[in-house]
Protein backbone atom coordinates (compact mmCIF):
# COMPACT_ATOMS: atom_id res chain seq x y z
CA UNK A 1 0.00 0.00 0.00
CA UNK A 2 1.75 3.45 -0.80
CA UNK A 3 1.70 6.41 1.12
CA UNK A 4 -0.50 8.18 -0.73
CA UNK A 5 -3.20 6.05 -0.17
CA UNK A 6 -6.08 7.11 2.36
CA UNK A 7 -8.22 5.32 4.84
CA UNK A 8 -12.02 5.63 4.09
CA UNK A 9 -12.23 8.39 7.07
CA UNK A 10 -9.88 10.06 5.13
CA UNK A 11 -6.68 9.74 7.69
CA UNK A 12 -3.18 8.82 5.15
CA UNK A 13 -1.81 5.08 4.34
CA UNK A 14 2.22 5.27 4.98
CA UNK A 15 3.53 1.87 3.95
CA UNK A 16 6.92 1.76 6.44
CA UNK A 17 8.45 -1.58 5.03
CA UNK A 18 11.82 0.60 4.19
CA UNK A 19 12.02 1.79 7.50
CA UNK A 20 13.35 -1.69 8.49
CA UNK A 21 16.08 -1.36 6.31
CA UNK A 22 18.78 1.48 6.56
CA UNK A 23 20.36 0.75 2.97
CA UNK A 24 16.86 2.17 0.98
CA UNK A 25 17.96 5.48 1.44
CA UNK A 26 15.67 7.26 -1.26
CA UNK A 27 12.52 5.19 0.08
CA UNK A 28 12.94 6.00 3.47
CA UNK A 29 13.03 9.76 2.87
CA UNK A 30 10.18 9.37 0.89
CA UNK A 31 8.34 7.69 3.93
CA UNK A 32 9.99 10.56 6.03
CA UNK A 33 8.13 13.37 3.80
CA UNK A 34 4.49 11.04 4.56
CA UNK A 35 5.36 11.12 7.84
CA UNK A 36 5.78 14.82 8.14
CA UNK A 37 2.77 15.95 6.09
CA UNK A 38 0.70 13.16 8.42
CA UNK A 39 2.41 14.83 11.26
CA UNK A 40 1.58 18.59 10.33
CA UNK A 41 -2.06 17.56 9.62
CA UNK A 42 -4.18 15.14 11.70
CA UNK A 43 -1.79 13.83 14.09
CA UNK A 44 -2.96 10.69 12.63
CA UNK A 45 -2.17 7.75 10.11
CA UNK A 46 -2.22 4.69 9.51
CA UNK A 47 0.71 2.07 8.93
CA UNK A 48 1.01 -1.04 6.58
CA UNK A 49 4.50 -3.09 6.75
CA UNK A 50 4.88 -3.31 10.54
CA UNK A 51 5.31 -6.45 10.79
CA UNK A 52 2.91 -7.60 13.05
CA UNK A 53 1.10 -10.26 11.29
CA UNK A 54 -2.46 -11.31 11.68
CA UNK A 55 -1.93 -14.70 13.38
CA UNK A 56 -0.43 -12.37 16.63
CA UNK A 57 -3.10 -10.09 16.54
CA UNK A 58 -5.74 -12.84 16.35
CA UNK A 59 -4.64 -15.08 18.85
CA UNK A 60 -4.47 -11.89 21.26
CA UNK A 61 -8.13 -11.21 19.97
CA UNK A 62 -9.03 -14.24 21.24
CA UNK A 63 -6.76 -14.64 24.52
CA UNK A 64 -8.18 -11.27 25.41
CA UNK A 65 -11.79 -12.25 24.69
CA UNK A 66 -11.33 -14.98 27.13
CA UNK A 67 -10.25 -12.55 29.75
CA UNK A 68 -13.15 -10.47 29.68
CA UNK A 69 -15.44 -12.86 29.93
CA UNK A 70 -14.08 -14.49 32.93
CA UNK A 71 -15.85 -13.76 36.26
CA UNK A 72 -15.59 -10.48 37.88
CA UNK A 73 -14.01 -12.46 40.60
CA UNK A 74 -11.15 -13.90 38.45
CA UNK A 75 -10.47 -10.26 37.01
CA UNK A 76 -10.31 -8.96 40.33
CA UNK A 77 -7.47 -11.39 41.56
CA UNK A 78 -5.54 -9.45 39.27
CA UNK A 79 -6.98 -5.92 40.01
CA UNK A 80 -4.10 -2.74 39.86
CA UNK A 81 -4.74 -2.75 43.35
CA UNK A 82 -2.28 -5.70 43.17
CA UNK A 83 -0.08 -4.44 41.46
CA UNK A 84 1.37 -1.81 43.60
CA UNK A 85 4.50 0.76 42.14
CA UNK A 86 4.42 -1.35 38.68
CA UNK A 87 1.02 0.55 37.86
CA UNK A 88 -0.30 -2.95 36.18
CA UNK A 89 -3.17 -5.16 36.29
CA UNK A 90 -7.14 -4.98 35.71
CA UNK A 91 -9.47 -2.04 36.09
CA UNK A 92 -13.49 -2.38 36.11
CA UNK A 93 -15.86 -0.74 33.86
CA UNK A 94 -15.60 3.03 35.08
CA UNK A 95 -12.43 2.53 36.52
CA UNK A 96 -10.26 4.89 34.66
CA UNK A 97 -11.36 8.60 34.30
CA UNK A 98 -10.77 11.13 31.10
CA UNK A 99 -11.24 14.80 31.78
CA UNK A 100 -12.62 13.78 35.63
CA UNK A 101 -15.62 11.49 34.11
CA UNK A 102 -15.43 7.78 34.08
CA UNK A 103 -15.07 6.02 30.67
CA UNK A 104 -17.46 3.05 29.50
CA UNK A 105 -14.78 0.65 29.65
CA UNK A 106 -12.53 -2.10 31.53
CA UNK A 107 -9.29 -3.26 30.77
CA UNK A 108 -5.21 -4.59 31.51
CA UNK A 109 -3.04 -2.81 31.95
CA UNK A 110 0.77 -3.87 31.13
CA UNK A 111 4.10 -2.97 30.39
CA UNK A 112 7.69 -3.74 29.85
CA UNK A 113 7.85 -7.18 31.85
CA UNK A 114 10.50 -6.37 34.51
CA UNK A 115 11.72 -9.00 36.85
CA UNK A 116 12.74 -8.12 41.09
CA UNK A 117 16.45 -8.35 39.90
CA UNK A 118 15.80 -5.71 37.41
CA UNK A 119 17.86 -2.25 38.83
CA UNK A 120 15.02 0.04 38.50
CA UNK A 121 12.34 -2.38 39.90
CA UNK A 122 15.05 -3.22 43.34
CA UNK A 123 15.32 0.92 43.73
CA UNK A 124 11.16 0.38 43.84
CA UNK A 125 10.68 2.98 40.42
CA UNK A 126 7.38 3.61 39.86
CA UNK A 127 5.79 2.18 36.65
CA UNK A 128 8.40 -0.28 36.55
CA UNK A 129 7.90 -4.23 37.48
CA UNK A 130 6.52 -7.49 36.33
CA UNK A 131 2.84 -7.63 35.14
CA UNK A 132 -0.57 -9.92 36.24
CA UNK A 133 -1.40 -12.42 34.34
CA UNK A 134 -4.47 -14.37 34.89
CA UNK A 135 -4.19 -17.86 36.10
CA UNK A 136 -7.88 -19.07 34.08
CA UNK A 137 -6.05 -17.82 30.94
CA UNK A 138 -2.51 -18.32 31.00
CA UNK A 139 -2.14 -18.16 27.12
CA UNK A 140 -2.64 -14.59 27.78
CA UNK A 141 1.27 -13.92 28.56
CA UNK A 142 2.72 -15.58 25.42
CA UNK A 143 -0.02 -13.36 23.36
CA UNK A 144 0.12 -10.15 25.31
CA UNK A 145 4.31 -10.39 24.81
CA UNK A 146 4.69 -11.77 21.47
CA UNK A 147 2.20 -9.07 20.13
CA UNK A 148 3.78 -6.41 22.25
CA UNK A 149 7.66 -7.37 20.98
CA UNK A 150 6.48 -6.82 17.55
CA UNK A 151 4.90 -3.48 17.88
CA UNK A 152 8.23 -2.30 20.10
CA UNK A 153 10.09 -3.39 17.12
CA UNK A 154 7.91 -1.18 14.72
CA UNK A 155 8.13 1.38 16.97
CA UNK A 156 11.10 2.34 17.19
CA UNK A 157 11.54 1.60 13.25
CA UNK A 158 8.59 4.60 13.19
CA UNK A 159 10.58 7.01 14.95
CA UNK A 160 13.52 6.45 12.65
CA UNK A 161 11.08 7.27 10.18
CA UNK A 162 9.69 10.62 12.48
CA UNK A 163 13.68 11.51 13.25
CA UNK A 164 14.20 11.89 9.15
CA UNK A 165 11.21 14.13 9.04
CA UNK A 166 12.41 16.44 11.08
CA UNK A 167 15.86 16.54 9.52
CA UNK A 168 17.67 14.48 12.04
CA UNK A 169 19.91 11.15 12.34
CA UNK A 170 17.96 8.47 11.76
CA UNK A 171 18.92 6.84 15.46
CA UNK A 172 18.44 10.44 16.67
CA UNK A 173 15.58 9.25 19.30
CA UNK A 174 17.02 6.27 19.70
CA UNK A 175 20.12 7.52 21.72
CA UNK A 176 18.67 10.13 23.36
CA UNK A 177 15.10 8.94 24.47
CA UNK A 178 14.55 5.81 23.52
CA UNK A 179 17.62 2.83 24.26
CA UNK A 180 15.38 2.31 27.32
CA UNK A 181 11.74 3.35 26.26
CA UNK A 182 8.60 3.73 28.65
CA UNK A 183 6.37 1.08 27.14
CA UNK A 184 2.79 0.49 27.97
CA UNK A 185 0.62 -1.41 26.60
CA UNK A 186 -3.32 -1.62 27.02
CA UNK A 187 -6.06 -4.43 26.26
CA UNK A 188 -9.32 -2.32 26.53
CA UNK A 189 -12.80 -3.96 26.28
CA UNK A 190 -16.09 -1.43 25.25
CA UNK A 191 -19.56 -3.01 26.23
CA UNK A 192 -21.71 -2.95 23.65
CA UNK A 193 -23.33 0.51 24.33
CA UNK A 194 -27.28 0.02 25.36
CA UNK A 195 -29.99 2.43 24.70
CA UNK A 196 -29.89 5.93 25.73
CA UNK A 197 -32.56 6.98 27.42
CA UNK A 198 -35.22 9.30 25.69
CA UNK A 199 -34.54 12.90 27.00
CA UNK A 200 -31.98 12.83 28.61
CA UNK A 201 -29.35 14.35 25.79
CA UNK A 202 -26.43 12.32 27.49
CA UNK A 203 -23.80 10.49 25.72
CA UNK A 204 -21.94 8.16 27.16
CA UNK A 205 -18.18 7.84 25.76
CA UNK A 206 -15.99 4.94 25.95
CA UNK A 207 -13.33 7.15 26.34
CA UNK A 208 -13.53 11.20 26.35
CA UNK A 209 -11.88 13.64 24.34
CA UNK A 210 -7.99 13.30 24.95
CA UNK A 211 -4.36 13.65 23.86
CA UNK A 212 -2.03 10.66 24.21
CA UNK A 213 0.85 11.56 26.55
CA UNK A 214 3.96 10.14 25.34
CA UNK A 215 6.01 10.18 22.32
CA UNK A 216 4.04 7.71 20.07
CA UNK A 217 0.93 5.24 20.11
CA UNK A 218 0.60 2.55 18.02
CA UNK A 219 -2.86 0.89 17.88
CA UNK A 220 -4.80 -2.13 16.85
CA UNK A 221 -8.45 -2.53 17.13
CA UNK A 222 -10.93 -4.97 16.12
CA UNK A 223 -13.27 -4.82 13.66
CA UNK A 224 -16.23 -2.59 15.28
CA UNK A 225 -14.13 0.21 15.64
CA UNK A 226 -15.24 3.70 17.60
CA UNK A 227 -12.05 5.88 17.45
CA UNK A 228 -13.09 9.61 16.36
CA UNK A 229 -10.13 11.82 15.47
CA UNK A 230 -10.32 15.80 15.73
CA UNK A 231 -8.60 16.72 12.38
CA UNK A 232 -8.42 20.79 11.15
CA UNK A 233 -11.36 19.51 9.18
CA UNK A 234 -13.64 18.52 12.34
CA UNK A 235 -13.91 14.99 13.80
CA UNK A 236 -13.44 12.13 11.50
CA UNK A 237 -13.82 8.58 12.07
CA UNK A 238 -10.76 5.96 11.91
CA UNK A 239 -12.49 3.15 11.23
CA UNK A 240 -10.21 -0.52 11.56
CA UNK A 241 -8.23 -0.81 8.07
CA UNK A 242 -7.57 -4.57 7.71
CA UNK A 243 -3.13 -5.36 8.35
CA UNK A 244 -2.16 -1.61 9.60
CA UNK A 245 -2.15 -0.28 13.06
CA UNK A 246 -3.44 3.27 13.95
CA UNK A 247 -0.51 5.48 14.69
CA UNK A 248 -0.70 8.68 16.09
CA UNK A 249 1.84 11.40 18.16
CA UNK A 250 1.55 12.73 21.44
CA UNK A 251 2.23 15.68 23.89
CA UNK A 252 5.80 14.75 24.09
CA UNK A 253 6.82 14.92 20.22
CA UNK A 254 4.42 17.90 20.38
CA UNK A 255 6.55 19.66 22.95
CA UNK A 256 9.92 18.63 21.56
CA UNK A 257 8.97 20.06 18.17
CA UNK A 258 8.06 23.00 19.67
CA UNK A 259 4.35 22.55 17.80
CA UNK A 260 5.50 21.81 14.49
CA UNK A 261 3.68 18.67 14.92
CA UNK A 262 0.52 18.54 16.95
CA UNK A 263 -0.53 16.13 18.93
CA UNK A 264 -4.36 15.25 18.31
CA UNK A 265 -7.29 15.19 20.44
CA UNK A 266 -9.49 11.87 20.20
CA UNK A 267 -11.91 9.81 21.65
CA UNK A 268 -13.97 6.47 21.44
CA UNK A 269 -17.83 5.37 21.19
CA UNK A 270 -18.51 2.20 20.63
CA UNK A 271 -22.13 2.56 18.48
CA UNK A 272 -21.26 -1.11 16.97
CA UNK A 273 -24.04 -2.69 18.95
CA UNK A 274 -21.39 -5.27 19.73
CA UNK A 275 -18.17 -5.84 22.32
CA UNK A 276 -15.28 -3.90 20.73
CA UNK A 277 -11.74 -4.38 21.82
CA UNK A 278 -9.13 -2.53 21.19
CA UNK A 279 -4.87 -2.47 21.62
CA UNK A 280 -3.35 0.50 22.62
CA UNK A 281 0.44 0.57 22.64
CA UNK A 282 2.33 3.48 24.00
CA UNK A 283 5.75 4.35 23.05
CA UNK A 284 7.37 7.03 25.19
CA UNK A 285 10.74 8.69 26.19
CA UNK A 286 12.94 6.70 29.13
CA UNK A 287 11.38 7.10 32.94
CA UNK A 288 14.45 8.56 33.89
CA UNK A 289 15.02 11.27 30.71
CA UNK A 290 14.33 15.08 30.87
CA UNK A 291 12.18 16.03 27.91
CA UNK A 292 13.53 19.29 26.02
CA UNK A 293 12.88 21.10 22.67
CA UNK A 294 14.81 19.32 19.53
CA UNK A 295 17.73 20.75 18.13
CA UNK A 296 15.70 22.17 15.38
CA UNK A 297 12.59 22.83 16.76
CA UNK A 298 10.46 26.08 16.25
CA UNK A 299 9.38 28.37 19.22
CA UNK A 300 6.09 27.90 20.88
CA UNK A 301 3.66 30.06 22.43
CA UNK A 302 2.64 28.38 26.25
CA UNK A 303 -0.29 30.40 26.47
CA UNK A 304 -1.40 30.08 22.59
CA UNK A 305 -0.99 26.23 23.27
CA UNK A 306 -2.64 26.39 26.50
CA UNK A 307 -5.95 28.18 25.17
CA UNK A 308 -5.67 25.40 22.05
CA UNK A 309 -6.00 22.42 24.08
CA UNK A 310 -9.07 20.50 25.23
CA UNK A 311 -7.52 20.64 28.76
CA UNK A 312 -6.33 24.20 29.29
CA UNK A 313 -2.89 22.78 29.77
CA UNK A 314 0.24 23.56 28.18
CA UNK A 315 2.53 20.56 27.07
CA UNK A 316 5.35 23.31 26.59
CA UNK A 317 5.31 24.25 30.09
CA UNK A 318 6.23 20.83 31.04
CA UNK A 319 9.68 20.58 33.30
CA UNK A 320 11.52 17.76 34.64
CA UNK A 321 11.81 13.79 33.57
CA UNK A 322 9.14 12.16 31.60
CA UNK A 323 8.58 10.20 34.53
CA UNK A 324 8.04 12.71 36.78
CA UNK A 325 5.43 14.46 33.38
CA UNK A 326 3.60 10.60 33.51
CA UNK A 327 3.21 10.58 37.18
CA UNK A 328 1.44 13.98 37.12
CA UNK A 329 -0.87 11.93 34.96
CA UNK A 330 -1.59 9.37 36.25
CA UNK A 331 -2.73 10.93 39.67
CA UNK A 332 -5.73 12.09 37.16
CA UNK A 333 -6.61 9.01 35.62
CA UNK A 334 -6.12 7.08 38.86
CA UNK A 335 -6.07 9.15 41.69
CA UNK A 336 -6.33 6.09 44.31
CA UNK A 337 -3.98 4.41 42.56
CA UNK A 338 -1.41 7.18 42.49
CA UNK A 339 -1.57 7.65 46.12
CA UNK A 340 -0.35 4.12 46.90
CA UNK A 341 2.49 4.78 44.05
CA UNK A 342 4.29 8.05 45.61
Amino acid sequence: MAGSDTAPGGLPVIDMTSLFDSTRTAERAGVAREIERACRDSGFFYVTGHGVSDAVLTRLERESHRFFALPRAAKEAISMAHGGAAWRGWFPLGGELTSGRPDRKEGLYLGTELGPEHPRVRDGWPLHGANLWPAEVPELREAALDYMNGVTRAAHALMEGVALSLGLEADWFRRHYTAEPTVLFRIFHYPAEPEPELGTGEEHWGVGEHTDYGLLTLLAQDVHGGLQVKTPRGWTPAPPLPGTLVCNIGDMLDRMTGGWYRSTPHRVKNVSGRDRLSFPLFFDPDFAAEVRPLPRSASADVDEDRARRWDGASVHAIQGTYGDYLLGKVSKVFPQLVRRVL
